[in-house]
């Protein structure tokens, strides 16, 4: 073998040896980040998850509203790209403890029994008011000591929560999407889909409650969304009584 044929051979080698170096490589990285992605959404391998999602005017039919069909489509793709499954349930038949399986809830209580329930036993310093009669205050989210009200199309809040029952590192966690008009709810899924390996990096796999606003909906639908606040702490806390119901309790 002259010495040019040793050189293509040892050339050709060298290219094989650093094309295979590169897709172990890229293999690799792929794989820690799939894995990252599945810890964050408590999605391995072929596991099973829920949509849970309102009924649209509270008929018997699950009818989803249009934007929160476009929610949906946003978190199908998170979950697929998770080699994972999803089924989704309407509010009122997802009967069944929270940890087991990833959980999705897409509503607010007015309309989402289940987010009524998530609420109350997993953010107590949260209050919404459901009130269906015209007024300033309906809508409005009430977050410890703040409140923060509706401007249909121009400024709308939604919360952006991912919890957990437990410590355990078998507990799946529990996404809520609850904002004060369904487009919000979509926007808080795209904000998810768009930012979640910085949240992931930021809380770990650990609980947040995100405060967020949908800027301008009318113009720019749901694509315009600011962070207002890490609202974890307050959202977590109990809020105090009423005074009127202290004081009724302490005259009886």
């Amino acid at each position: 073998m002259n010495d040019d044929l040793r050189n293509i051979v040892l050339g050709v080698i060298a290219a094989g040896l650093s094309a295979a170096l590169g897709w172990a490589a890229r293999t690799y990285l792929y794989k820690r980040k799939l894995r990252r992605k599945q810890a964050f959404f408590g999605l391995p391998d072929n596991s099973e998850s829920l949509l849970v999602v309102n009924r649209e005017a509270g008929g018997p039919e699950l009818t989803v509203m249009r934007h929160d069909v476009f929610a949906l489509l946003e978190l199908a793709a998170l979950i697929k790209d998770c080699n994972a499954h999803a089924q989704v349930v309407a509010h009122d038949a997802a009967q069944q403890g929270f940890g087991e399986r990833t959980e999705f809830c897409v509503g607010g209580p007015a309309s989402n029994r289940r987010m009524t329930a998530h609420l109350a036993s997993l953010l107590p310093g949260v209050r919404i008011n459901v009130d269906a009669e015209p007024g300033p205050d309906r809508g409005a989210f009430q977050i410890g000591s703040e409140r923060y009200r509706l401007d249909p199309g121009r400024g709308e809040y939604v919360i952006l929560a991912r919890l957990t029952a437990g410590q355990g590192t078998g507990s799946r966690p529990v996404f809520l999407f609850c904002g004060q008009r369904a487009i919000t709810n979509q926007a808080a899924t795209r904000y998810l889909a768009r930012n979640h390996e910085r949240l992931s990096r930021k809380h770990g796999n650990h609980s947040f409650v995100l405060l967020l606003k949908v800027v301008n909906s009318q113009a720019y639908g749901p694509d315009v969304v600011e962070l207002v606040a890490d609202v974890t702490r307050e959202a977590q806390a109990p809020l105090p009584a009423p005074a009127v119901a202290r004081n009724s309790h302490r005259a009886s």
